[in-house]
């Protein structure tokens, strides 16, 4: 949050970015922690669902494809809340690094 930023405009974009109530994820059944579906594709996946305020588990899947095939349309909706960076909010661009002092080599001795 930025401190110029209004608290209400604060909260509307985490509300837009939390999860609707009965959307579903898969997460791998592992000791590790949440890792990408392409560390482990063919790794026990159970499916979650937000019920407003946590993630319950729902199901079983036997692996990445069948969890995406029972979850996909969801992933598809989360990614389309995640806002992108504007180009215009990067910083300027830094000046090229010049050497305060003049430096010259000395010219090398033709044998």
């Amino acid at each position: 949050m930025d401190e110029s930023e209004p608290l209400k405009e604060w909260a509307a974009r985490r509300e837009q970015r939390r999860p609707t109530p009965g959307e579903r994820r898969a997460t791998p059944l592992s000791d590790q922690p949440q890792q990408g579906a392409h560390t482990d594709p063919d790794a026990p996946r159970v499916i979650q669902q937000w019920d407003g305020y946590q993630w319950t588990p729902d199901g079983i899947a036997e692996d990445h494809a069948a969890a995406a095939s029972e979850t996909g349309q969801d992933a598809d909706d989360r990614a389309e809340r995640v806002p992108l960076p504007t180009f215009s909010k990067l910083p300027p661009r830094p000046e090229p690094w010049r050497p305060t002092q003049p430096w010259h080599q000395p010219q090398a001795p033709h044998p």
